[in-house]
């Protein structure tokens, strides 16, 4: 076969580049040396950032009542554990690797080894052969918060039955919301919970305390606002809303924090703004500042009472999670371009904690609204946090879900789902 081949040429491109860990290239081909633990294993799938904050606190949940297996597929993801695992003591009860890429030999490979006794998999990942494989061995499925985006949807559609036998793999669905469980029932599951976005859920991002003092002292009186998890062509244009409000708040700093810091250098160029990454502090007098950093999110939407979060300006868009700066006080604004995010944003635009700015005019002008009266911004950002305190047993809840497809029980067995799903299709 002719595809492992190129996969495997392809891994070692992206490390490289540093989109993948060298000495850990065997983990993405099934391969890995680490002995399985003993006792029950849950393996747990999160592919990125987003759904590794969003599975954190059913990780805390299942704490020394069940070994987890924690794969992903970034070298974000790790780096973020490597922080939160040792800061929420979960150190010895969750093992991170790699996941291994949807190739058949490879997933056999990896299921091989693990053995484990059920597996779920987080939002949106849904890979044909690692699902064809758990079904062939009869291990049981969960898909937790799943989420439906428009144009998965739209995807999906396309081989409608290829979805339905795919997402009959699974034993049990729960949904982000209705919105994402509709659109899973229309696919062909004919069972799906919709308990509730385990993001509402999540702890407040964490912050180095010493930082957060020094760089507090450092920026006290100073105009300050962020610009969250930019996505190219944004940065663009946040230097043009900085540069229009410069003129009426000569001392405002703007910080950009981009969603991958590894477009640091090339922005840091482009902006001529300062890095933090090389050790560059914020500018003396007004500027932008790029804060091209893994794990200091929560330092930046503490230290910037106004945030503006990333791909929304231009489209397609997606939008970026909403509800981490909401639990920390910021006044927050978001473009229009926010459709994986519809629910949150609806949630806590109703509640008149978030504006929705139709373009970079617009935002320069809700972020001088707010550096002009702090008493609408503090009301802002109080709505916003007192929306999302809800759903807070829902990390227990699905943790108890989990637990209960350990063991395997009668029903769960292989031959309860559609065997016949091609091994190819949109995920």
């Amino acid at each position: 076969m002719l595809l492992a081949p190129a996969l495997r040429l392809n891994l070692r491109r992206r490390a490289a580049i540093g989109r993948e860990i060298a000495t850990r290239l065997t983990e993405r081909r099934g391969i890995d040396a680490t002995p399985r633990p003993l006792g029950p294993l849950l393996w747990v799938h999160a592919a990125s950032v987003g759904e590794v904050v969003s599975i954190l606190p059913v990780l805390q949940a299942l704490r020394h009542r069940v070994t987890v297996l924690l794969t992903t597929g970034t070298v974000t993801s790790q780096a973020l554990l490597d922080q939160r695992l040792p800061q929420q003591g979960l150190s010895s009860d969750v093992l991170h690797r790699f996941a291994p890429l949807d190739v058949p030999s490879w997933v056999d490979r990896f299921l091989s080894h693990w053995r484990p006794d059920a597996a779920c998999f987080v939002e949106s990942e849904l890979w044909p052969n690692q699902l064809a494989a758990c079904r062939t061995r009869r291990i049981p499925l969960m898909l937790v918060n799943a989420r439906m985006s428009d144009r998965s949807f739209r995807l999906w559609q396309c081989a409608p039955r290829f979805a339905r036998c795919l997402l009959q793999s699974f034993t049990r669905i729960q949904a982000r919301g209705d919105h994402d469980a509709e659109r899973l029932k229309a696919l062909g599951v004919r069972h799906v919970e919709s308990p509730g976005d385990l993001k509402f859920a999540a702890s407040p991002l964490p912050v180095d305390q010493a930082e957060l003092d020094h760089l507090g002292e450092t920026l006290a009186g100073r105009p300050v606002w962020l610009a969250a998890s930019t996505h190219p062509g944004e940065e663009a244009l946040i230097a043009d809303v900085h540069r229009q409000l410069a003129r009426i708040h000569p001392d405002l700093l703007t910080i950009i924090a981009p969603r991958h810091p590894d477009r640091g250098p090339a922005l840091a160029a482009s902006l001529a703004a300062p890095r933090r990454a090389a050790g560059q502090g914020p500018p003396p007098a007004g500027g932008i500042w790029l804060v091209d950093t893994m794990g200091e999110l929560g330092l930046w939407y503490r230290l910037a009472p106004i945030a503006f979060v990333g791909r929304s300006l231009l489209a397609p868009g997606g939008g970026q999670n909403p509800l981490e700066p909401a639990r920390l006080g910021c006044a927050i604004a978001v473009g229009p371009y926010t459709g994986n995010f519809s629910d949150h944003i609806a949630l806590l635009r109703d509640a008149g904690g978030l504006v929705e700015v139709p373009d970079a005019p617009a935002l320069a002008q809700f972020v001088s609204t707010m550096l002009r009266d702090p008493a609408q911004r503090r009301d802002l950002a109080k709505h916003a946090a007192a929306s999302i305190r809800r759903h807070q047993d829902l990390p227990a809840v699905t943790a108890e879900a989990l637990l209960s497809l350990l063991p395997a029980r009668p029903g769960n067995a292989a031959s309860s789902h559609p065997s016949g799903c091609s091994a190819s299709g949109p995920s």
